[in-house]
């Protein structure tokens, strides 16, 4: 296997790599800033879904969702609220949480400062995510207010995500 060629932090080509997370691609809106390091085009993962999520006090890392393939997450920074089956769960720094496929879930910053959790999803079957209406993720700010919205339409209230630098945390 040879090495993938990077471009600003983002393989464009099939292979290996090594890339720092402060020179990878983010992404920022008002939920969240994201690095997601699956690359683009041949080099797309396409068994994993892989990265870090920079996440205000308040905001939540995604709306409250399950999908087809596992989902785990690292804290590695910050306090946080799993919101899991429409129960709450508090979270610090080294918590690791399992979703196996179909489990509804989020995680909300909860402290006076921000979290950032590392998050890796398996890619089982495209299309798979679900939102359901559950109340828990609804007060937090974190769930769809309609079963119906599109994540189109409810990801869309957070503004389209705009590349930037990572965020001043490294």
């Amino acid at each position: 296997m040879t090495e993938a060629r990077l471009d600003n932090g983002v393989p464009t080509t099939a292979g290996w790599f090594v890339v720092n997370a402060r020179d990878a691609a983010w992404t920022h809106n008002a939920m969240r800033s994201l690095c997601r390091f699956g690359g683009q085009g041949p080099a797309h993962f396409d068994q994993l879904g892989v990265g870090l999520y920079w996440i205000e006090p308040g905001r939540p890392l995604s709306l409250y969702h399950h999908e087809a393939g596992q989902e785990d997450f690292l804290v590695l920074r910050g306090r946080c609220l799993l919101v899991v089956e429409g129960q709450e769960r508090p979270l610090e720094a080294w918590d690791f949480v399992h979703c196996p496929p179909r489990t509804a879930h989020t995680i909300v910053a909860a402290g006076e400062e921000p979290a950032l959790i590392f998050a890796v999803g398996a890619r089982v079957q495209r299309g798979s995510a679900r939102y359901p209406l559950d109340p828990v993720a609804v007060r937090h700010q974190a769930g769809v207010p309609d079963a119906d919205l599109s994540p189109d339409e409810a990801y869309g209230a957070f503004g389209a995500p705009r590349p930037g630098p990572a965020p001043p945390i490294f």
